[in-house]
């Protein structure tokens, strides 16, 4: 061989390295986070997520990467975000963060596969055609937490029979609120209860809840579900605390942080459930294939210091029936 041509050969392949080391780069699958609340807000936090990608072979900046999109609570920005994912051509949404968030996701694409996480009915708010086959580019878990309203409700009432009528918290903007306010109806009514809705989605809005709450001197309060309620789950436990209000929350993380009572499925575990589900979507599965994920276990869980505050005594075949009794 030549010289010349010899040089030219080597600066050829010189040329193409720097093409294949971005070629190698950008065979990275991507995946879209998109979540209602704030980075330092998640309840479960990302570190589930992770884990489930990782049980599935996948581990961020090695053999994948993660685009985060916080909507910081508020929902109306939850549209664009949604629309920057599918932009940036992810390979995956994870739509974590309750039923604005899958919504928003669906509304975005039909053909990028899309992971929710989310306490409503996914076949009554349209997300799927069914639990076993989802048929469309969604699959996920559903928490079935507004289904879990009824016995929450009883819990409550067991815990404070003295109170006649009870306040349930919710979020109006969240557009499951509709699903919330019916099953809380429905489960008052057996109980003969009655059942006060009081809308908040701000901080300011929930000072006001309480104050009524006070003036109305209604003993007892259910929180919904819901992003923005979950985000200021601190707010709502000093706010119970501070006017000797029982209250009972749909998840542990409320109770750790001091509130009364929880019943409902396991946050962490199932954000590790939807990693694992976007990992499998990563290899090649399809989300039409792969059935909604329903929670197998349910956590109730009490702080037995935080009923000692209010004055309430726990009764003994409820502590038998916890999960935890938080002392």
């Amino acid at each position: 061989m030549k010289r010349r041509e010899f040089i030219s050969l080597v600066g050829g392949m010189a040329a193409a390295w720097p093409l294949a080391a971005r070629a190698q780069q950008t065979a990275m699958p991507v995946i879209g986070y998109l979540s209602s609340q704030t980075a330092a807000g998640q309840i479960a936090g990302v570190a589930p997520f992770r884990q489930g990608l990782n049980e599935a072979g996948f581990v961020e900046g090695r053999n994948v990467s993660i685009e985060f999109r916080w909507a910081d609570n508020q929902l109306d920005r939850l549209s664009a975000l949604a629309a920057e994912l599918v932009q940036r051509q992810v390979a995956v949404i994870a739509a974590l963060g309750g039923l604005p968030v899958a919504l928003a996701a669906k509304a975005a694409t039909q053909t990028v596969p899309v992971v929710f996480l989310m306490g409503s009915n996914a076949i009554e708010t349209g997300l799927v055609a069914s639990y076993n086959r989802p048929g469309r580019n969604l699959t996920g878990v559903a928490l079935f937490s507004y289904e879990l309203i009824p016995k929450r409700l009883q819990l409550l009432h067991e815990v404070f029979p003295v109170a006649t009528s009870i306040a349930l918290i919710a979020n109006p903007t969240n557009p499951g609120n509709a699903f919330q306010v019916r099953e809380a109806t429905t489960g008052a009514g057996v109980l003969g209860l009655g059942l006060q809705v009081l809308n908040a989605s701000a901080p300011s809005e929930l000072e006001e809840a309480f104050a009524f709450i006070v003036q109305q001197r209604i003993g007892a309060v259910l929180v919904m579900d819901d992003p923005f309620l979950i985000a200021q789950r601190s707010q709502l436990v000093a706010l119970s605390s501070r006017h000797a209000v029982a209250a009972i929350y749909p998840y542990r993380e409320f109770t750790e942080a001091g509130g009364l009572m929880s019943y409902g499925p396991s946050l962490r575990d199932s954000v590790r459930q939807a990693g694992i589900y976007t990992g499998r979507i990563l290899k090649g599965e399809k989300p039409a294939d792969l059935p909604v994920l329903q929670p197998t276990t349910l956590e109730f869980v009490i702080n037995a210091q935080t009923a000692k505050t209010l004055g309430i005594t726990v009764p003994p075949t409820l502590r038998v029936a916890a999960d935890e009794v938080i002392e």
